[in-house]
């Protein structure tokens, strides 16, 4: 086990590294604007699935999604059925923030907290009640309705500012303080019982050949596979993990002090923890390096060309009021009486930041008007 302590912290490291990236793109989403930078919805492959059913319907992806994003959702899906809830353990960033929580907990609190089972075990199906009715609401609205209830969203706007999260992501920012505070305690709070995506990658996960396997007759009931489950399964008292709320952090398998006793198969092949971290993220992040090198692999927009006209339905927040009238191919005065827009409000403030002058303003409520009545 003692050997193996480099690898728990090579995992540390990639999901810090990780959480860093996305971080300091969202940041740069919020300085530079979303012509230049992703957000963290074009970064998250839950926005792939939000936009599944317009994609089928109309071959268009709802705002805020690239096929960047959908190519995101799609490789994760591949490594669920090879790998089960690999990207939760090994990749996610949000599930970094709430394991350095969880870390952070037993240093300040010297012990782990679990919730009983008969309150555990009814909150582990909140998460599938949370995807369908984000899935529904987004196939429905055909937008990422959910967005100010998303705590990774409320995370990812930080940079703009407490006032600015708190005006758009409320309920987010509430969540994600609960989340936080949640995981101090609770090894992986969100992830055990609110993540949509979580829910969906166990579920698919279930026909995945990989599995932890342990060996009895090597076992010595020492019960440290338990202990350090960040998701707290009965690891222990299994002969084979299946269940979807593993997440493949192979944190069991490299604690185990007895050898042989946790093994992780794919199939009937045994394949060392090692191994598994480094085919996820090769699988992962080689196939986002191939779909880039194709050029398909897109998750800002591309830029306006020279008299290029766009629809209504093509507008970004990003955009400033003159840059919108220009691509809409219309006159400044024209389009702020087009879009309602209050006269005091400057044609340089961005077309999301409308409201912060004028609060009644509702930017993607006028649009979706206006292109109900050119139906």
């Amino acid at each position: 086990m003692k050997g193996n302590k480099w690898i728990q912290w090579l995992r540390l490291l990639f999901l810090f590294l990780i959480l860093a990236y996305v971080t300091y793109e969202s940041s740069m989403h919020q300085v530079l604007g979303g012509g230049k930078a992703p957000s963290a919805h074009a970064l998250c492959p839950y926005g792939g699935l939000e936009s599944l059913y317009r994609l089928f319907a109309t071959g268009s992806f709802i705002s805020k999604i690239f096929a960047g994003t959908m190519i995101l959702f799609g490789i994760t899906v591949v490594l669920a059925l090879v790998f089960r809830r690999s990207f939760c353990g090994l990749i996610c960033p949000f599930g970094a923030i709430q394991e350095y929580s969880g870390k952070l907990g037993k240093k300040l609190f010297r012990k782990k907290y679990i919730l009983p089972v008969k309150v555990d075990q009814p909150l582990r199906y909140l998460k599938y009640l949370v995807l369908i009715l984000t899935v529904t609401y987004a196939w429905k609205t055909a937008g990422l309705w959910m967005s100010p209830y998303d705590p990774w969203a409320a995370y990812n706007h930080l940079s703009a500012g407490l006032g600015s999260v708190w005006s758009e992501y409320a309920v987010g920012l509430i969540l994600l303080i609960i989340t936080i505070l949640g995981s101090l305690l609770y090894d992986r709070f969100f992830c055990k019982y609110l993540c949509p995506m979580g829910a969906l990658y166990g579920i698919i996960g279930k026909v995945s050949p990989f599995r932890v396997v342990r060996n009895q007759s090597l076992c010595i009931d020492c019960g440290k596979c338990n202990r350090v489950c960040p998701v707290n399964i009965d690891v222990q008292h299994c002969y084979n993990v299946t269940t979807t709320e593993c997440i493949n952090c192979q944190t069991c398998v490299l604690s185990c002090p007895a050898a042989g006793a946790l093994e992780s198969k794919e199939g009937k092949k045994n394949i060392k923890p090692l191994y598994i971290i480094i085919l996820v993220m090769a699988l992962f992040f080689g196939s986002i390096i191939i779909f880039q090198a194709a050029g398909i692999y897109q998750v800002i927009p591309e830029p306006l060309k020279t008299g290029e006209v766009i629809g209504f339905d093509e507008l970004k927040g990003y955009m400033t009021i003159n840059e919108a009238a220009e691509g809409t191919n219309m006159g400044i005065k024209e389009f702020y009486r087009e879009f309602k827009i209050p006269e005091e409000v400057p044609s340089e403030t961005k077309m999301k930041d409308i409201s912060k002058v004028a609060p009644d303003y509702d930017f993607d409520k006028i649009k979706e008007s206006l292109k109900e009545e050119l139906k």
